[in-house]
Order: structure tokens, then sequence, then C-alpha cells
């Protein structure tokens, strides 16, 4: 299930792309796939290990154009540990929201991307992100849970201010929404309830089958209910991705 639409950020092979907060590694995949040299990144080592191990699976799957590189890496994402101007590319998907010092981590994705270069950068949206904490504290009040509910135009001014040009906006995950709305209602950890548990089946067959109803119908209620809003952005100056 991807957040960000790749086509946009116009990836392609030879680019070197990091996907910082990487967790299970849904978008760096994605990089990969499409030949960048991608690092994932993230925080847990195990999940690091998790998609270490899937990069290799993928390249003996030949799931990777030839030449087409990826590594794990774990550290902090308040002080990455590469040189300023390194990336074509920068991923930071539904991360912010988790981190008290967002201005910081925001900088860091400044500083590593190369001038001309994009990023993407997306957070659960305020609408359906209020109707959650609303409905359940134990949605937010767990260790490393959400710490705050953007704005659009809030996020966009911390973008700006960091020196980001924001190029699009879209939003992601419509069918998602009533989906947490019903978990919150009835509790987060409750496993069992019948009404979550056929909407999780639908969400699943979604995900693997990509039927015309469902895919139709995400796509009309994502501008009203989507549940994660993307930021397409470029850092100015000269194109630093390769030709």
């Amino acid at each position: 299930m991807l957040t960000v639409d790749f086509d946009r950020l116009g990836v392609r092979p030879g680019c070197r792309a990091i996907d910082i907060g990487a967790g299970a590694g849904r978008h760096s995949f994605e990089l990969y796939r499409r030949g960048a040299d991608v690092v994932a990144f993230d925080r847990s080592a195990d999940d690091m290990k998790a998609v270490a191990d899937m990069f290799v699976a993928m390249d003996l799957e030949g799931q990777a154009p030839e030449g087409a590189l990826a590594r794990a890496e774990v550290g902090d994402a308040l002080a990455l540990p590469y040189a300023d101007d390194t990336f074509d590319v920068v991923l930071i998907s539904e991360v912010l929201e988790h981190v008290p010092e967002d201005e910081r981590a925001i900088a860091e994705v400044v500083r590593v991307l190369k001038p001309g270069g994009v990023a993407a950068v997306t957070v659960p949206r305020w609408f359906p992100e209020k109707i959650c904490w609303a409905l359940s504290d134990a949605y937010h009040e767990v260790e490393g849970g959400h710490v705050r509910i953007y704005k659009a135009d809030e996020l966009a001014s911390k973008l700006t201010a960091a020196g980001l040009t924001v190029r699009g906006t879209d939003h992601a995950h419509a069918l998602h929404s009533p989906y947490w709305w019903l978990k919150c209602a009835v509790g987060v950890d409750n496993e069992n309830n019948p009404l979550t548990k056929a909407y999780h089946r639908m969400l699943v067959w979604d995900l693997m089958e990509g039927p015309w109803l469902t895919r139709t119908a995400e796509k009309l209620l994502d501008p009203v209910i989507g549940k994660s809003v993307v930021f397409y952005l470029e850092k100015p100056g000269a194109s630093g991705a390769p030709q």
C-alpha cells in the first residue's frame, strides 16, 4: 500500500534515494523496483533487518533493474549520518507526527537533499485524525504514538520555512479512514469486533485484487476523507539528479 505517487517524483534508475522512517519498507521496495540506489533508514534494527532480507529476496527474484542498489541502515532521523546534498530523492512518510522535534527532522531532510532534488512528505490528515483522537485516547496515547495533528497549511509553512518549495499536494487512503474510526469506536486493541474484521477483509481484498469498484471509490473519496496528506516538494537550485 503506497502513500506516495512515485511517478510524480520522477524516480528513475541511478538516482540516489532515502526512505526515512522506512518501517516495514513499503516505499523503499518501490524505489528499488524503479532502479534507485536506495537507503531504507529507520531507528528499528529489527525492521531494518527484515527490510534488508527482503532486498536480498527481491534481487534474487529479479524484481529490480540490473545495477540498482539497496541497503537498510539504522539511525536517528534527527541526526542523519550522511553528508549535505547526498540524495536526489527523500521520502519521509507517516513519521513527523511521531516526532516531538519535527522541525529538526525537516531540517535534516533539507540538508541531505541535493539542490534540485525532490521530496515527498506525508502525515495523517487533520480531519480524519481529529475524529480518531476524539473517539479513542488509546489510538495516540501509546509509546511512540502521535504527538500532534497537523493542519496542511501548518506543515506547508514548516516545510517552506526550512527551504523547500511545495510543488503539489494530494490525499490518499480514503477507505482506511472509516476503518480507523470503527477501530477507535470499538477499541483499537479489539481484534474480535465483527464490523472491523469485515472491513479489514475488504481492505485486504482491495489491496490484493485492486478491483474497479473500490479503486474508483477511493479515488473519488480521497479529496474528502483521505487519511493521509502528501506534499511533493523540491529543494531550489541546480538539479542534482543523474542525467
